[in-house]
């Protein structure tokens, strides 16, 4: 079975909502991890936008790619912001494939209204759903 990981650089919103979609997807092809280059922790929001669609990432738990499963080698690594695609650790034998997506807890870090911030979130969600939707190689 092809492996599929989604990278970020805190695994706690962008490649944690990839790896939730692409489960949902995809998960009868592939094996789908995600990680980060530096822990954040997960992030309150995207889990609950994700419980909005359907999709529970209440078990999800940042980590780097050090905690990955030993010897498993990546068919693809999507990176989903520019830091993690410019420190990418190399994978032997698999193809790296940017996909960038605005980073919402940038986005929103002086936002107040909670609605505010949550419409970025969603929107982030949506994009991410429609962009794996549409990437050939995982069809």
């Amino acid at each position: 079975m092809k492996t599929i990981l989604f990278l970020c650089t805190g695994n706690s919103c962008r490649s944690q909502m990839a790896e939730a979609w692409a489960k949902k997807l995809y998960g009868h092809n592939y094996q789908i991890f995600s990680a980060c280059t530096m822990k954040h922790g997960m992030n309150p929001y995207a889990v609950k936008v994700m419980q909005e669609v359907g999709i529970d990432m209440s078990d999800h738990y940042s980590k780097t790619t050090d905690e990955l499963p030993e010897r498993i080698h990546m068919d693809y690594i999507f990176t989903v912001c520019s830091d993690a695609h410019e420190n990418c650790p190399f994978f032997p034998g698999g193809k790296t494939i940017h996909i960038g997506f605005d980073d919402p807890p940038r986005l929103t870090k002086n936002f107040t209204d909670e609605e505010e911030i949550i419409k970025v979130y969603r929107r982030v969600r949506d994009e991410i759903h429609e962009t794996l939707l549409k990437r050939e190689e995982l069809s």
